[in-house]
């Protein structure tokens, strides 16, 4: 009788992902630390660094960008939540990506919500935003975290795109 041969529980694209949440949290919570700790932007904010660029210091209740703010303790833990339910969702997604683009672009956007969305409100019931290109128009202050969902939303959109056209994946 020939043994059965077994998916993988996690496949390798699924572990691409895990570890690029790890890696975005972990330079999110860094650079924040940093920003908030040694360097003290609170005192300093805004500091030019480029004509089109400044370091600003912004306390953001709401989620991504400003929008959909949460007001009081109830909105907070709800948000808190729906980010936890995100991340496992994604996860469980993730164990299962066929093409290496679609796995980052699900570790770029659990590692943003988890920095945003769970650790920065649980710590301080909103997100540390810095990163200002007002210069260029473009009117939010965000971060790391907002960046990398960002970045992981597009990525999401591409990799469709592309299953679209090459048909679907073979293992």
């Amino acid at each position: 009788m020939a043994a059965e041969r077994r998916e993988p529980a996690v496949g390798r694209n699924g572990w691409l992902a895990y570890g690029l949440a790890a890696a975005v949290v972990a330079l999110d919570q860094s650079v924040k630390a940093w920003l908030l700790g040694a360097f003290d932007i609170i005192d300093r904010s805004p500091i030019d660094v480029l004509p089109f660029f400044r370091l600003t210091s912004v306390w953001n209740p709401g989620v991504a960008f400003g929008l959909l703010r949460a007001h009081g303790d109830i909105g907070r833990w709800l948000l808190v939540g729906f980010a936890l339910c995100v991340v496992v969702a994604l996860g469980l997604w993730a164990r299962r990506a066929e093409r290496a683009i679609g796995a980052a672009a699900i570790g770029l956007i659990m590692g943003g919500a988890i920095g945003n969305n769970v650790i920065d409100r649980v710590r301080w019931g909103r997100v540390f935003d810095y990163l200002d290109f007002g210069a260029l128009h473009f009117p939010w202050v965000f971060n790391v975290a907002d960046a990398s969902i960002s970045v992981g939303v597009a990525l999401l959109v591409l990799d469709s795109l592309l299953a679209g056209r090459r048909g679907p994946a073979t293992a």
